[in-house]
């Protein structure tokens, strides 16, 4: 008989630029079969679905919209994108001159680069530097949908590709050209402008992405990757994954407590500040409860485990801190609902 108990899965996907991407994903994962609830988090880049299926067909959904997803090997983060700033000094170093006859305006001056020059600069910025958009909105017409880089792709080509034909036609057409005729107003500033503004909010974005990630690996941290686990006398170091309620998990002083459990033998101290924010060690005898993630300080335990993995205390809230920050306002939950 097949299992049709609700399970939670964690899939890690890739190529979401936006709040639309996340949407849209979240929309073809709730119409898999078996799908009870879905919850996409751009930040961490993670879905977390209840399910009575498997993972393949969650998958195959999200890959038919667009964008890629697997399940992760562990529970860490993924890393963020790497956020260098070069790109954005030339994005706007290029850009800056397009925008000199509109700051000029201000002051009721006139200052107009030539159009040759113009089209040089807002060409650089919209070949090279908008590339990563036109390979987004690709994606995206692909998947016959739209993104953040189909809009953006868009709006740029229109204003570049307007200002281009103007160029054109003011150089070879107009018969102004070569009798001192004034230039027409272009409109290359605006593509550049907005590729360079938008690249500030992507490095914005994967700061942010970076900063979630460091809070959450900092929680994954107080958890220790081994334990040593008391079996016919001997001590065994075991993978944490590993661990199994009932296990004699034995803690020395300085290292922290890997299991939820009950102390069977010996005394010490926990520093709990973690936990409950509680500055002074608290002491353990045997029968004192004692949670993961916890600093032994002062003298050797025997442990029972009576949570572990996914049960354990800390990963319940490493889960909260993860749902907290995907979780959407009602506002934007109603929104979504409509779109």
């Amino acid at each position: 008989m097949a299992d049709t108990a609700p399970k939670d899965i964690i899939l890690q996907i890739n190529g979401m630029t936006c709040a639309a991407c996340v949407n849209r994903v979240e929309k073809v994962l709730k119409k898999v079969p078996g799908v009870t609830e879905a919850t996409v988090n751009l930040a961490t880049e993670k879905a977390a679905v209840t399910t009575t299926s498997s993972a393949e067909p969650l998958i195959a959904a999200i890959a038919k919209a667009g964008y890629e997803a697997h399940i992760p090997k562990d529970d860490r983060p993924a890393e963020a994108e790497s956020a260098s700033l070069w790109p954005l000094g030339v994005a706007a170093s290029l850009s800056f001159p397009l925008m000199l006859p509109m700051l000029a305006s201000l002051w009721g001056g006139t200052l107009m680069l030539p159009g040759t020059l113009q089209w040089l600069l807002a060409t650089v910025v919209q070949a090279v530097f908008g590339a990563r958009f036109y390979r987004g909105a690709w994606k995206a017409m692909q998947a016959a949908t739209g993104n953040m880089d189909l809009l953006v792709a868009l709006g740029t080509s229109a204003a570049w590709g307007l200002s281009t034909w103007q160029w054109l036609q003011f150089l070879f057409f107009s018969e102004h050209a070569n009798h001192g005729g004034h230039e027409p107003h272009y409109f290359f500033e605006s593509s550049a402008v907005v590729i360079t503004l938008v690249m500030l909010g992507k490095l914005l974005e994967a700061r942010a992405k970076r900063q979630t990630s460091a809070a959450i690996s900092a929680l994954q941290a107080l958890r220790p990757s081994v334990a040593r686990v008391r079996q016919n006398n001997v001590d065994v170091e075991v993978p944490i994954a590993q661990l199994k309620k009932g296990d004699k998990v034995v803690v020395v002083p300085g290292e922290r407590i890997a299991v939820d459990g009950v102390v069977l033998e010996g005394s010490s101290h926990a520093d709990e500040s973690m936990l409950t924010g509680e500055s002074l060690p608290q002491a353990k005898t045997p029968g004192s409860k004692v949670t993961g993630g916890t600093l032994n300080v002062d003298g050797l335990l025997v442990v029972e485990a009576t949570a572990v993995g996914v049960e354990s205390a800390l990963s319940r809230i490493i889960r909260w801190v993860e749902q907290a920050q995907a979780a959407k306002a009602s506002y934007e939950a109603s929104q979504a609902e409509h779109h």
